[in-house]
């Protein structure tokens, strides 16, 4: 496996279990394109396109039809970024899915969590809390459970989709390259994810909570505050954090709208430490 001249080769990996990263009868193709999809968004973090994987699957039983399934999920995701299966192993126990990708960024140019600087502005792609949202409708423990599975299917069925199959912002992070001055992708919920960020570069940030952007579908089957905490918490959205000198921001929105994803500016870097957010008032 060989890395083009003048190429970085950035890993990530990360292991799915079931249960804990996808519910107890999830179908298997959805299992298959999302343990793809949540390596490829740390690619995109990074500003990286896919070159190549390995995946490492355990099944309690042989089934074919399963096995078929999810390789056509994971296939799918595969075959649209030019990404090649190129090794891996089976192993039988409880059922869990661990995919290594492997990518290349032109040397010097990859995002990376440090450089977030004082005065840039914060944006985020897509919406957030959609994914969060869906496990509140699939929760049969929940209250509300029977009414939000009850609700408009189209409404219901555009958070499910965001949860079982997430798309990595990997055309959004190359338009990054030498413009953000960060990038981290949205798997832990935007609070924890811009800690880090904040950590790895020394500052702080303040979020303003009515600028998050929240999809019509989550608005509609949930209210303000649940949103917000979604938004802010839920994780699992798999959209692009990121932070950019304040006279790039408007033009970072308009690429990024042409894209198909948009980018919306949610707060700013300032001094101090830690993520602050601001209501309103």
């Amino acid at each position: 496996l060989q890395p083009p001249a003048g190429h970085e080769l950035v890993v990530a990996i990360d292991t799915l279990v079931e249960g804990v990263h996808f519910p107890v009868g999830a179908a298997a193709a959805d299992i298959g394109w999302k343990s793809l999809a949540v390596n490829l968004s740390d690619l995109a973090a990074m500003g990286a396109t896919p070159a190549w994987a390995l995946l490492s699957l355990t099944l309690p039983s042989g089934e074919r039809g399963f096995v078929e399934s999810f390789i056509d999920g994971f296939m799918q995701l595969a075959r649209s970024q030019g990404l090649a299966l190129v090794g891996g192993d089976t192993t039988q126990g409880p059922l869990s899915a661990s995919v290594v990708v492997h990518g290349f960024v032109p040397a010097q140019q990859a995002l990376r969590r440090q450089g977030a600087k004082t005065g840039d502005v914060v944006m985020v792609t897509g919406t957030l809390g959609d994914a969060a949202s869906a496990l509140r409708c699939l929760d049969r423990q929940h209250a509300r459970a029977h009414a939000l599975l009850s609700g408009p299917r189209g409404t219901r069925e555009n958070l499910l989709n965001r949860l079982k199959r997430p798309t990595p912002r990997l055309a959004a992070g190359v338009a990054l390259r030498g413009v953000a001055s960060d990038c981290i992708d949205i798997s832990d919920g935007l609070l924890a994810d811009l800690a880090h960020v904040c950590s790895a570069s020394g500052v702080g940030a303040e979020i303003d909570a009515p600028l998050l952007p929240r999809s019509s579908a989550l608005l509609t089957l949930f209210d303000a505050g649940d949103a917000l905490e979604f938004a802010l918490s839920g994780g699992d959205d798999y959209e692009l954090c990121f932070s950019v000198p304040a006279d790039r921001a408007a033009a970072i929105a308009s690429d990024l709208s042409r894209m198909g994803c948009g980018a919306t500016r949610i707060g700013r870097i300032v001094t101090g430490d830690g993520v602050r957010v601001r209501d309103a008032d």
